[in-house]
């Protein structure tokens, strides 16, 4: 591989007292540690984006609202993979994600997208099921494994380390495969331009 290929991993809680960067340093240590992966690490409570839409198709007019898209936008254009990381709210996930994903279209179209979810008793799972229709309807491609974090206010010590090793199988394992997939989605974009 010539040039490592870009992850962008999401971190998507804006919630006060949040275990969201924990859990996205946490992963992208892992995804650090390969040499195949450049790894950019995307908070939105860091770079909040607008929350009232312009006419469909249209830029905002909103000479601010621009500027904090384009803190985010290119970032995600620029990325050959996502890894998402989204704590599970009332059976779903956090609206400040899917306000990210709806701010962006073309950004998500034929790459591939890996979760990583965390809660209480069900490890954030359902938020994710939530996640896979919505990166669908975006021509994206989520992938099988994932990560689930259960009881996550105990899963980490004080240095963010995961205290359970098996977590730390099951994002090596992860990444083992959103690399595959984003090396072929990449080589299929360089070969014709998806929607072409």
């Amino acid at each position: 591989m010539s040039t490592p290929l870009r992850l962008a991993v999401i971190q998507g809680s804006t919630r006060e007292g949040r275990l969201g960067p924990t859990v996205a340093h946490w992963l992208a240590g892992h995804a650090t540690d390969r040499p195949d992966l450049a790894v950019d690490v995307i908070d939105l409570a860091e770079t909040p984006l607008p929350t009232v839409f312009p006419h469909l198709g249209q830029a905002p007019a909103d000479e601010a609202d621009l500027a904090l898209l384009r803190a985010v936008s290119p970032r995600l254009a620029a990325a050959d993979a996502f890894a998402v990381v989204t704590p599970e709210y009332n059976h779903s996930y956090p609206a400040s994600l899917k306000n990210a994903i709806d701010w962006h279209n073309k950004e998500w179209h034929a790459k591939p997208v890996a979760f990583v979810s965390y809660g209480g008793f069900s490890a954030g799972l359902r938020a994710v099921e939530h996640l896979r229709g919505v990166f669908a309807e975006l021509h994206a491609v989520t992938l099988r494994e994932s990560v689930g974090l259960a009881g996550v206010w105990g899963q980490f010590d004080a240095e963010g380390k995961a205290v359970d090793p098996g977590a730390d199988t099951a994002a090596k394992a992860m990444l083992e495969r959103l690399v595959w997939w984003a090396d072929a989605l990449r080589e299929a974009r360089a070969k014709k331009p998806y929607g072409a």
